[in-house]
């Protein structure tokens, strides 16, 4: 990524704003198999594309996922997670009702997020490439 793309103007802004965003299955459970990460990872890109905020990164383990993302100034990170999370569960949900059976909801209320900055990028968009990996070495 160039200097020159890297950030974003607005009439009276220019700006780059990056996010790590982690979250989890409702009790972490390991649901994320069998074509549901593969489905969640489709609809997390539609619903980026409707909001117009870029998926740098993402990757989805059995119980958890991570994403790196580039946001608009105008949202919070708060509303994006919950943009998120909320159109990936109902839709997944509807597709896979052994969701339905499994979870009571399918996301935990709760999230982590940790804004990156310039230098870090690649290290972050780096360390998400690497959690299959390190998964995979943990079980």
């Amino acid at each position: 990524m160039t200097l020159a793309n890297r950030y974003t103007s607005s009439s009276h802004s220019v700006y780059n704003l990056g996010y790590h965003i982690v979250f989890c299955p409702k009790y972490r459970r390991k649901v994320l198999v069998d074509g549901i990460d593969e489905r969640l990872k489709e609809l997390l890109m539609e619903k980026a594309k409707e909001l117009d905020i870029i998926i740098e990164s993402m990757e989805v383990m059995p119980d958890h996922a991570h994403l790196f993302i580039r946001s608009k100034l105008t949202y919070a990170v708060h509303f994006v997670v919950n943009q998120l999370k909320g159109y990936s569960s109902v839709r997944l949900r509807e597709e896979f009702p052994k969701l339905r059976s499994r979870l009571p909801t399918l996301w935990t209320r709760s999230y982590f997020v940790e804004s990156v900055g310039h230098i870090s990028e690649d290290t972050v968009m780096k360390y998400i490439e690497n959690q299959k990996l390190v998964y995979k070495n943990m079980n």
